[in-house]
């Protein structure tokens, strides 16, 4: 059953989404930029769910192999074992998820970088937690 202190958070298969924990924002950036452009993503935006911890979507739709595909590239390029792990979750449940609402004592998560375009997938991304968070406050 849900209640205020359920953890809520947005899922497709559509939107790139990567999962970055204990990394600094420059590295991130650094990882999102170096995406955005190998593989045509149009544009990126950061948020930061916790200290050193940032979850980056990106705008251009692609289809389910070729998210994971990338998601995979990164990880891999990245060398990051929580982003390895975040993938392999996703993997198992066919759908990424990030988390958009409160967890616990941290906040939720607040967009703290945009780059490029922002009219697909991120503008979606953004109505939907939007949305949610409406929803919450009702709760």
């Amino acid at each position: 059953m849900w209640n205020r202190n359920s953890i809520i958070g947005f899922s497709d298969n559509a939107t790139v989404k990567l999962d970055f924990d204990d990394v600094s924002f420059k590295i991130v950036k650094y990882w999102a930029e170096r995406t955005m452009k190998w593989f045509r993503l149009q544009g990126f935006m950061i948020l930061k769910s916790s200290k050193n911890c940032y979850h980056v979507l990106f705008n251009r739709p692609v289809a389910w192999s070729e998210n994971m595909r990338i998601v995979a590239w990164v990880a891999l390029q990245s060398r990051n074992k929580g982003l390895k792990k975040w993938f392999l979750m996703q993997c198992i449940k066919q759908s990424s998820t990030l988390r958009v609402s409160k967890k616990r004592d941290k906040d939720s998560p607040r967009i703290v970088f945009k780059f490029g375009k922002q009219d697909k997938q991120i503008k979606t991304f953004i109505k939907n937690r939007h949305l949610i968070k409406e929803c919450i406050k009702k709760m």
